[in-house]
């Protein structure tokens, strides 16, 4: 299976495009927006690279791809500005070249509590309201979809377990970005995930047995 990886440059991005590069059956293509990251990527074993910018033409990236993983954001800390034309717009660009290019597989690597702005801080709620509305363009666009939604995110080693439910209400667990990429590349091409939207965070079922559970 031929991955794209949108947004490959971020952290959780980075430790996908690792942990997909040592699966046999996955051929993993990187999509940057700047060419002085395609050596760092080659590196954590991207099969290719393709310069594409999400606020450009991306048309170009998605020749040969056979599922798609939205891994791109602009951060919740950014202004409302870059936060609309990544999270949502650049999102909705990408579901609809997967269409295009007629790609079924897509993953949502999204936010927790994006159901709910409301629910989320204060600081965070225009990051969350773009991340619903694109999220909700997904469950519509007749792709066969995974929204995951990580918790808060730590950059600790990864512990191969995690908890997944359709909403938790606790969110004192962080989650790290490892295993939130590991989670991602089990479920790429898993079809007992599609159409399924979940939180994920830090927790004590084995990566595996979590996503047998969904």
């Amino acid at each position: 299976m031929n991955v794209l990886v949108v947004g490959a440059n971020g952290k959780v991005a980075r430790n996908l495009v690792n942990i997909l590069s040592e699966h046999s059956n996955h051929h993993v293509t990187a999509m940057l927006r700047k060419e002085e990251q395609v050596s760092d990527l080659s590196k954590l074993g991207a099969d290719n690279t393709v310069i594409a910018d999400l606020e450009g033409d991306i048309s170009h990236a998605f020749e040969g791809i056979d599922a798609v993983v939205f891994a791109a954001g602009s951060g919740p800390q950014t202004g409302a500005d870059k936060t609309v034309l990544i999270d949502l717009w650049g999102a909705r660009k990408t579901i609809d070249e997967t269409k295009k290019h007629n790609i079924k597989r897509f993953v949502m690597i999204s936010s927790i509590r994006s159901e709910d702005p409301e629910s989320g801080p204060v600081q965070m709620r225009h990051y969350l309201v773009a991340k619903k509305l694109a999220d909700e363009y997904l469950l519509n666009s007749g792709l066969d979809y995974t929204i995951v939604r990580p918790g808060p995110l730590s950059n600790d080693e990864p512990v191969g377990t995690v908890h997944i439910a359709e909403r938790v209400e606790d969110l004192s667990a962080s989650v790290s970005r490892a295993d939130v990429a590991d989670v991602v590349a089990h479920i790429i091409d898993d079809k007992n995930t599609y159409s399924e939207s979940f939180d994920l965070l830090g927790g004590s079922t084995p990566i595996e047995q979590a996503i047998k559970n969904i």
